[in-house]
C-alpha cells in the first residue's frame, strides 16, 4: 500500500521580447523535404498579446493556439499535421522501421500479477492487441485464467483507454475507469466478477489517484475534482483545483457520495486516500503537487466488516518536513517510508494512538544505496533498493533485522513488487535494456523462486551490450549513464545515437527493455541514457540539486552527457539525436536552445515548453514546487532564462526538431507544443525541418498499440533521415 505523492535581467527581457516579436507575422518558411522539395510551413496567425511579468513586457502572438476547441486551432492543426505525415511517407526505410517494430511487438506479455478477494489478476497482452485485457485465476499461474475485462471490446480503436482497474477484498466486484483519449479525467464503473454485468453505479471526475475499497466490498474512498467549465477547451486545461476525497457506496447516485477530507487551507494541493489492506486504517496524503514532502493522516474506521466511513481523519504528521508513505499496518502499528532526516529514505514505526513523533523508532535505518520502495508481505518487510540505478532487494523482519536478500536473476531493474500481508506469496518484474520484463513468484517462508512468466521475444540479445559510465557534469559532479550497443562498437564518431533523459520530479530512469530501443539498436544505433540531477537515483538531494533555481544543473548534466559521447569517439554532433517526454521534453526544448550545435536531431515528446504559462493549465499547479511560478519575481528570472518557447532566438541553426503531442493531453496541455512549433518553424535560419505530429485520441503517455508502434516507427524514420543514414534492413536486421 505504499504511496508516494506525485506526481530578468535586461539581455534575458531582450531575449524573452526579441523571440515573441519575430513571430509578429505569419510564417510559410520553407525547408528541406526528405524527397529533395522544399517544405512549405502553414502560415500561423499572431495576436497582439503582451504580458507584463513585474515590469518586464512578454509577447505571446500565439496565444490562441491555447484555445484547444476553437475551430482555428483545429484548422491549424490539421494543416501541420498535413505537411508532416507528408514529410514522414517521403522518408526511405520508413515502412521498414515499422513493419521490425510491429514483429517486435508481437509477442505475448504479462503485467506483474496481484491477490485481492482470493484470486490473481493481471494484464495480458497476446501480442498486437490495442490495449491489455484483464484475466483472473484461482490458482498463481497464468495458466487457465479467466477474461474480467477486454478493453478492446469497449473501444474496438482505442479511443477510450481502460485506465483503472481495482478488483474489492471480497472478490465480488472490480472498479475500473474510462478515459477519452487516456486522458486524467476517469470515469468509473463497477462491474461484477461472477457474471460480468456492470452495476449502475458511475463515479465521474476523477483525477490523479485510484479507488480504495473498504474491506467489505461495499464502497470506495476516491478523489474527486469539481466539474470543469465545457466552454473554450477548458475540459482539459482548466487549472486542477479543490480536490476532495469522497466515499461511495455500492448501489447509490454519486450526488449521495459521502465528502470525507478537503484540505481548505491550500486549495491548489493534491489530495488522496488510501484503506489500509486488514480494513481497519484510511490513509490520507496532502502534498504540493509533485513534491516528495506531504502531510498524512490516518483516521480509524473501526470493524472492517462496518467501517465507518466518517471517521475523522487525524493528523499523523502535518509539518511537510518530509515524504511520509504508508508501507503497512499491524495491528495499530504503521510501518511508514520517510525521508525525514533521511534524503535516501528509511522506514519507521509509528503507533496510529501514540502518533507523536518522539514515540516513533526506525526499522530500516537510511543506507548509502536509495531505498526505492517497501512492501509489507507475510509478515516481512521487503525492502527495494537502488545502488548506482541498479536494483537490490533486502527482507527484514518487523523489528528490521535482516533476513538476507531477494536472489534477483542478474544486474538490472526490479519492476515492481506485489504481495500481501497475509501471505509470503511474493511477485516482482525484472528487466534490462537488453532483457525483456520477465515476472517471477518466491515465497517468503521457503526461499523457492520460480518463474510466472517469461515473454518470448524475436530478438537475439547476444550480439549486443550495455555498458555504464560515469562522466563529469560542467560543476564537477559525477554522473552516471548507460549505453547500449553492439559488441565490438567502432569508436570512430560516426555511429548513429540516442541521447535520452528525464532529469526531474524525482523520477529515476532506470534501465528498461523497450521494442522500441531494440529496433533502434538493430538499425545500427546507440542508445544512451544519462541519470540527470532532478532525478532520484541518488534520493531527495539528487533531486534537491535539479529544481527550482537549480534547475540549470540538469541541463549541464545533459549536454555534458553529449559532450562526453561525442569526446569517447561514439558519435559526433552530426550523428547525435536527443528525445525526451513531459518534463524530458523541456529538457530536451531548453538544451537545443542552449547548444544547438551540439545535436542534429531533436525530439520534444509532450513537452512543459512555456514556463512562464504552464502553472494555469490542467496539472501544471502542482509542478510549481518542482520549477517555480513567473507570478514570483525571482522565479520569473529563473524560468526566463531557459524557457523552451522564450528563448529561441531567430536566425540560428536549430537541430532537424520533431515535435510531438496529442489532443487529449491534459496533463501538459498541446498548447505548449503548439506555440513552441510555430515559433521555432519561423526561427529557424538553415533547411533542417521543424515539425510537428499531433496524435489523435491520444493523451500524455497513452497511445493505443498500433498507434504507438506508428509514431514510433515515425521517430526513428525522421532521426534516420536526419543523421544521414540509409536504413536497410538485412536478414539480420542490421543497419547498413
Amino acid at each position: 500500500m505504499a504511496h508516494r505523492w506525485f506526481p530578468v535581467t535586461a539581455a534575458v527581457t531582450a531575449a524573452l521580447t526579441a523571440a515573441a516579436h519575430v513571430s509578429a507575422q505569419p510564417t510559410a518558411t520553407p525547408t528541406s523535404h526528405p524527397t529533395g522539395a522544399r517544405v512549405q510551413y502553414p502560415e500561423t496567425k499572431t495576436v497582439d498579446q503582451v504580458d507584463d511579468y513585474h515590469g518586464t513586457r512578454v509577447a505571446d502572438p500565439y496565444r490562441w493556439l491555447e484555445d484547444l476547441d476553437a475551430p482555428t486551432t483545429a484548422d491549424w492543426v490539421k494543416a501541420q499535421n498535413a505537411v508532416t505525415f507528408g514529410y514522414l511517407a517521403g522518408i526511405p526505410g520508413r515502412d521498414a522501421i515499422r513493419t521490425r517494430l510491429t514483429e517486435m511487438w508481437n509477442y505475448p506479455r504479462v503485467s506483474l500479477p496481484f491477490r485481492e478477494g482470493g484470486r490473481l489478476f493481471f494484464a495480458k497482452n497476446s501480442g498486437l492487441q490495442r490495449q491489455s485485457p484483464y484475466y483472473m485465476t484461482t490458482g498463481r499461474t497464468p495458466d487457465d485464467a479467466a477474461l474480467v475485462l477486454d478493453p478492446n471490446a469497449i473501444s474496438a480503436d482505442g479511443a477510450v483507454a481502460l485506465s483503472r482497474f481495482n478488483p474489492d477484498p471480497t472478490g465480488r466486484y472490480v472498479a475500473y475507469g474510462l478515459s477519452e483519449g487516456g486522458a486524467d479525467w476517469v470515469t468509473l464503473h463497477v462491474k461484477r466478477l461472477d457474471s460480468g454485468a456492470d452495476l449502475a453505479d458511475v463515479v465521474q471526475w476523477m483525477r490523479y489517484s485510484s479507488p480504495s475499497w473498504t474491506k467489505d466490498g461495499n464502497g470506495f474512498f476516491y478523489t474527486r475534482y469539481p466539474e470543469p467549465p465545457k466552454e473554450g477547451g477548458k475540459t482539459l486545461s482548466s487549472a486542477s483545483r479543490d480536490p476532495e476525497i469522497y466515499y461511495h457506496a455500492l448501489g447509490t447516485p454519486q450526488s449521495a457520495d459521502v465528502a470525507v477530507f478537503r484540505y481548505a487551507a491550500e486549495p491548489t494541493w493534491g489530495v488522496s486516500g488510501v484503506v489500509s489492506e486488514d480494513g481497519r486504517w484510511l490513509f490520507a496524503s496532502v502534498g504540493r503537487g509533485t513534491d516528495p514532502e506531504n502531510h498524512l493522516y490516518a483516521a480509524d474506521l473501526g470493524d472492517p466488516k462496518a467501517p465507518n466511513v466518517r471517521a475523522p481523519l487525524v493528523p499523523v504528521d502535518t509539518t511537510l518536513a518530509a515524504a511520509f508513505s504508508p508501507v503497512g499496518v499491524v495491528g495499530t502499528t504503521a510501518y511508514v517510508l520517510t525521508n525525514l532526516d533521511a534524503p535516501r529514505y528509511k522506514v519507521v514505526a509509528i503507533d496510529l494512538t501514540k502518533p507523536a513523533r518522539a514515540n516513533w523508532r526506525t526499522v530500516i535505518p537510511e543506507s548509502r544505496h536509495t531505498l526505492e520502495n517497501v512492501s509489507l508481505v507475510g509478515g516481512r518487510l521487503v525492502a527495494q533498493w537502488l545502488a548506482d540505478v541498479k536494483s537490490e532487494v533486502t527482507i527484514h523482519d518487523l523489528s528490521g533485522k535482516s533476513l538476507g536478500t531477494l536472489p534477483l536473476p542478474g544486474i538490472g531493474t526490479l519492476a515492481g513488487l506485489s504481495g500481501r500481508e497475509d501471505s509470503p506469496e511474493l511477485y516482482y518484474g525484472f528487466t534490462s535494456f537488453l532483457v525483456p520484463t520477465t515476472v517471477f513468484r518466491y515465497d517468503l517462508s521457503t526461499g523457492r523462486q520460480e518463474t510466472f512468466f517469461a515473454p518470448n521475444v524475436p530478438f537475439d540479445p547476444s550480439p549486443y551490450e550495455t555498458e555504464q559510465l560515469f562522466y563529469t557534469s560542467k560543476d564537477g559532479t559525477r554522473v552516471p549513464m548507460f549505453v547500449v550497443h553492439k559488441k565490438g562498437l567502432a569508436r570512430d564518431g560516426r555511429n548513429p545515437t540516442m541521447l535520452y533523459a528525464y532529469g526531474g520530479f524525482n523520477v529515476v530512469q532506470a534501465p528498461a527493455f523497450s521494442a522500441s530501443v531494440i529496433a533502434w539498436l538493430e538499425m545500427g544505433g546507440v542508445y544512451a541514457s544519462a541519470n540527470l540531477r532532478g532525478g532520484g537515483e541518488y534520493g531527495e538531494a539528487w533531486h534537491q540539486a535539479g529544481k527550482l533555481d537549480r534547475k540549470q544543473n540538469v541541463f549541464d548534466d545533459f549536454i555534458a552527457a553529449a559532450e562526453y559521447l561525442i569526446d569517447r569517439k561514439y558519435t559526433s554532433p552530426d550523428k547525435l539525436a536527443i528525445r525526451g517526454g513531459s518534463n524530458g521534453g523541456l529538457l530536451v526544448g531548453a538544451v537545443m536552445n542552449q547548444r544547438p550545435d551540439l545535436f542534429a536531431v531533436a525530439i520534444p515528446q509532450v513537452g512543459v515548453m512555456d514556463m512562464l504559462r504552464y502553472h494555469k493549465f490542467s496539472a501544471g499547479v502542482f509542478w510549481v514546487p518542482e520549477y517555480g511560478s513567473s507570478d514570483d519575481p525571482h522565479q520569473f528570472e529563473t524560468l526566463a532564462k531557459y524557457s523552451p518557447l522564450h528563448n529561441i532566438k531567430p536566425g540560428v541553426c536549430y537541430p532537424a526538431t520533431l515535435v510531438t503531442t496529442a489532443d487529449h493531453d491534459d496533463r501538459v496541455v498541446p498548447g505548449h507544443s503548439f506555440k513552441y512549433a510555430a515559433t521555432l518553424q519561423k526561427a529557424q535560419g538553415c533547411d533542417r525541418p521543424t515539425l510537428i505530429r499531433i496524435e489523435a485520441q491520444g493523451s500524455h503517455g497513452y497511445r493505443p498499440l498500433d498507434r504507438t508502434i506508428a509514431e514510433q516507427a515515425d521517430l526513428w524514420a525522421f532521426a534516420a533521415k536526419n543523421l544521414g543514414v540509409t536504413v536497410k534492413f538485412d536478414h539480420q536486421r542490421a543497419m547498413q
